[in-house]
């Protein structure tokens, strides 16, 4: 296994730990880095080490697990591929309940729950953008265009997949373009300039105030935001170079019209790589991650008397 079969990477989260996993093309499975998956369960600040005390009393107790375990090439930390001991998905379950750790139960529901949510689902679509020209090149930075991810990522899983709100809604204590506004705001947003780098943050920024899905926006508007920057400047967004909390205090600041630190943020992991489907893969495991837990989308639909 290696090459072309095992190019498609994965960055799952568990509870704030990056647990990588790569795609087997030919059995159609992924592989799980296993030190990941000791580091996140048992915080040890040495998991290698952990791991190869765990992986040698399999090895003496002749234990089948052993036999499983597989060595892929992953991307390190410092952008550097190691080889790596990773186990088939089906194998986890048995592996994770051999470590002697008090998370095993709690990652374990994690680890087989977090497949089957909607986003889960909405992520493995996202997977497949690559693929897929469902954007035609002169609709991007168009509402159409964003409409038409949208509902590539969640049709089937949201009734409203593509379609414009017709309520208001709130996230905290922001308030979104008013309902009966927002058609004639997304025209406007439509219509500005995206040239230049600023230009292009700007317009992002707007489409964020607007929020035109009633679920979904910011997972949908990122991919939007990366395809205008690639058509424009021949660059896209490196999205794991910017840490998760930095990124929705970011935005958050944005409703008060401070755009400076997301330009700071976005201007710092800008990469030309925008052939590079490692780059593609990541930026959608991590906009996907921005959304969980602290940072999901919680959408409050305002009433009328309160609008």
């Amino acid at each position: 296994m290696g090459g072309a079969e095992m190019s498609k990477i994965s960055f799952r989260f568990y509870k704030d730990h990056e647990v990588r996993a790569i795609w087997d093309e030919e059995n159609s499975k992924w592989w799980f880095s296993i030190v990941d998956i000791v580091a996140a369960i048992t915080e040890s600040p040495r998991p290698r080490v952990y791991w190869g005390t765990v992986k040698n009393r399999q090895k003496e107790e002749h234990s089948q697990l052993y036999s499983k375990c597989i060595q892929l090439k992953l991307t390190s930390a410092d952008g550097k591929k190691y080889a790596t001991d990773c186990f088939a998905q089906e194998d986890i379950e048995a592996v994770v309940k051999t470590l002697p750790a008090k998370n095993t139960a709690d990652f374990l529901d994690w680890f087989k729950y977090s497949e089957n949510t909607i986003d889960g689902q909405s992520r493995k679509k996202a997977y497949t953008l690559w693929e897929s020209n469902i954007v035609a090149d002169k609709d991007v930075g168009k509402v159409k265009a964003l409409q038409q991810i949208h509902a590539y990522l969640f049709g089937g899983l949201y009734d409203f997949a593509g379609k414009i709100r017709t309520k208001t809604i709130s996230k905290g204590n922001t308030l979104f373009c008013l309902a009966e506004h927002l058609h004639s705001f997304l025209q406007s947003v439509e219509q500005m300039p995206e040239t230049t780098f600023d230009e292009i943050v700007d317009k992002y920024v707007e489409m964020n105030a607007a929020h035109p899905f009633m679920e979904g926006n910011g997972r949908s508007t990122r991919i939007w935001l990366d395809m205008i920057f690639k058509k424009r400047l021949k660059m896209c967004v490196d999205w794991s170079k910017i840490n998760k909390r930095d990124y929705l205090d970011a935005m958050i600041a944005t409703h008060t019209t401070d755009s400076t630190r997301i330009r700071e943020l976005l201007r710092q992991a800008m990469t030309d790589r925008i052939d590079d489907r490692e780059i593609f893969m990541k930026g959608i495991d991590y906009s996907y991650y921005y959304e969980q837990e602290d940072g999901a989308e919680v959408i409050e639909e305002k009433k009328e008397d309160e609008e």
